[in-house]
């Protein structure tokens, strides 16, 4: 039967998953700032609201909606990748305080979404604490274009998404110096060591790290310009500045913000992130790409 889908965020992003629900018959409503359909309107009698706004729009919008008469039923859904500045916390756990008793799922995987508009074959997955609202929001995208699997550890497959956000722009400028096949290998591999390392300090599963949320999104973000945040640190490598880049790139590259709230947290849990401290001296100026480079390849020699 035909679900109701309310989209928030009308970036490509939020477009491509709506295009998805659509394919499937789904009712599908979107909302954004400059949409002339008020928030109140779209998700009024939605069976998911699907959050594809940036980061910093999340808690702006969860505000909203609680003055709203939501259904106790509805699925919140989110799909941004990002940590709050404020408070570290991840969007999931924005939505889950602001909805104690609503059923919050996540959806995070290899998804470049300009590929789903192009109607490429990709997979995802959707994670919960109630399994009974991932499996609902599965069975309402997935397709013979998109197949979406389900997961209980909804810390894990959000981290997996946001912190490869901090990886892709490392990627990006091994590739604007051309430092060649061998260097990017290295990079994806230790930069997996320094997600997992992370993510289970803070208390999501290993093994989600090697699944289609972490791995995966990986493997795709820090491999292709399509990633908006591989092209912030292509960009730097070939000389331009950071505000330059961001005047110019289409959307959010939400790994600027995060690297600053990940180099924070490390400080204060002492967790070793040896390349997202490069990364944010990067950003900040302090180092060029080289030097940058140059740090990392330069510490103390120790076992694997």
């Amino acid at each position: 039967m035909p679900k109701s889908v309310a989209i928030l965020g009308a970036g490509a992003w939020g477009t491509a998953l709506a295009t998805l629900a659509k394919t499937n018959s789904h009712k599908v409503s979107m909302w954004s700032r400059q949409g002339s359909q008020t928030l109140a309107e779209v998700v009024q009698g939605a069976d998911i609201v699907l959050s594809a706004v940036s980061m910093k729009g999340v808690r702006s919008v969860t505000s909203q909606l609680q003055s709203l008469p939501v259904s106790p039923e509805t699925i919140f859904v989110t799909a941004t990748k990002g940590l709050d500045p404020q408070t570290t916390c991840t969007p999931s756990q924005i939505w889950q305080e602001t909805f104690p008793n609503h059923a919050v799922v996540v959806l995070s995987g290899p998804n470049l979404s300009k590929e789903i508009q192009q109607e490429l074959p990709a997979a995802t997955v959707v994670a919960s604490s109630v399994m009974a609202a991932a499996e609902f929001v599965q069975v309402v995208f997935s397709s013979d274009r998109f197949r979406v699997y389900t997961n209980y550890d909804i810390l894990g497959v959000e981290l997996g998404g946001t912190l490869k956000n901090v990886m892709a722009i490392a990627a990006g400028v091994c590739d604007g110096l051309h430092l060649g096949t061998n260097a990017k290998a290295a990079l994806l591999t230790r930069g997996l060591t320094e997600m997992v390392r992370i993510g289970v300090h803070w208390g999501a599963k290993l093994e989600t790290f090697y699944g289609l949320s972490g791995l995966g999104d990986l493997l795709a973000t820090c491999n292709s310009p399509l990633s908006r945040n591989y092209q912030v640190g292509y960009q730097l490598a070939v000389g331009q500045t950071l505000a330059e880049i961001l005047a110019h790139i289409e959307g959010t590259a939400e790994g600027v913000n995060t690297t600053q709230v990940l180099v924070q947290l490390s400080k204060q849990q002492n967790i070793p992130m040896p390349i997202t401290e490069q990364v944010h001296r990067l950003l900040q100026g302090e180092v060029t790409p080289r030097q940058a480079l140059l740090e990392l390849m330069l510490r103390d020699i120790k076992p694997e």
